[in-house]
């Protein structure tokens, strides 16, 4: 009985990010080049709202921070208590782009500030809290999302591990498909629960959620030595060779040095700035078995999809679950 409660608690739930994601996609007026927004109790200022960001898609700054807005209950969670590097594509997403960890000013005084210390002195990173500050910091110009992938109350302490896996020159993606394979089997072996999702460009993304206790260098350490044992096992399909020159053509990297302080990669649900628009989106292992292409996620499909399956990635943001590190490090990760 409480297994059938649960499940009609988590229908109804989805339910409601639905019905929500599609009013507040509402919020964006259409045929207007400015506007100001009432989102999460604040004023948000949104501007060149009919800027092509897509051009030969048709897709404006309006269309993308509409697509933010819809989706908005579902990312949200994934990017709570996080720093976030902006990536600021001004012109669209064929344009030149820069970084900048900095909040800018002047900013709306509603806009919460993750101070983390930098070699060059303190710096005030943003944190996306709600539905304003999402608009707000895509209004910038941010086409992907790029948070900290460790918490603002103890950025040295991640909680989750990650895998960047990257085709080298010449390498398709079915390749890369078989290298998360391989890289789900060997943490399988581990106990270790893993989630997938594109990465809207080339490659896939491998998350590992922990428990936070580590240090980032300790998180770090680990990720290479099982990158690198699996590179050992697979060496005609997998390199964990940082040096781009040294990367064999053919091989898929498992990457890393992702985990390296400061380094982030772009949100779930993110939008790329790619030909297609596609987005970063969650998969279950067995679609990757059955095969997928990049592709197939895109901003004028996930929204729909998200109304089907909910959001994937929701066991990635409960506290139980979480891999205990701790108990590996210091250990061969995988059988030889």
């Amino acid at each position: 009985m409480a297994g059938v409660r649960a499940k009609s608690m988590k229908r109804v739930t989805k339910a409601r990010a639905q019905q929500r994601g599609n009013a507040l996609s509402e919020l964006i007026p259409k045929d207007v080049e400015n506007a100001k927004v009432q989102a999460s109790g604040h004023i948000v200022q949104l501007t060149h709202l009919k800027k092509l960001f897509w051009p030969e898609l048709g897709i404006t700054k309006g269309d993308l921070l509409r697509y933010y807005a819809q989706i908005s209950p579902f990312l949200l969670p994934h990017l709570q208590d996080r720093a976030m590097v902006m990536k600021r594509y001004p012109n669209g997403a064929a344009g030149d782009f820069f970084f900048q960890k900095r909040a800018p000013e002047p900013r709306p005084d509603w806009i919460e500030i993750c101070p983390i210390e930098h070699r060059a002195g303190m710096v005030q990173f943003p944190i996306v809290r709600d539905l304003a500050s999402l608009l707000w910091i895509v209004n910038l110009g941010c086409i992907d999302l790029n948070p900290w992938y460790g918490r603002c109350d103890d950025i040295n302490r991640p909680d989750y591990l990650h895998f960047d896996l990257d085709p080298v020159e010449g390498t398709g993606f079915s390749e890369v498909l078989e290298t998360a394979l391989a890289v789900h089997q060997a943490l399988d072996y581990l106990e270790i629960p893993s989630y997938a999702k594109t990465t809207g460009s080339r490659g896939i993304h491998v998350y590992v959620p922990i428990e936070r206790g580590p240090t980032q260098k300790e998180v770090w350490t680990f990720a290479k030595g099982l990158a690198q044992e699996l590179a050992s096992q697979r060496p005609d399909l997998i390199t964990a060779e940082y040096r781009v020159a040294r990367r064999p053509a053919g091989h898929v990297l498992v990457d890393y040095n992702q985990n390296a302080w400061g380094r982030t990669l772009a949100s779930v649900y993110s939008v790329r700035p790619a030909p297609r628009a596609t987005v970063s989106m969650p998969v279950a292992w067995d679609q990757i078995k059955r095969g997928i292409e990049v592709e197939d996620f895109h901003i004028k499909n996930v929204p729909a999809r998200l109304k089907k399956t909910g959001d994937l990635w929701s066991p990635l943001l409960e506290s139980r679950g979480r891999f205990r590190l701790e108990n590996l490090l210091n250990r061969r990760t995988v059988p030889g």
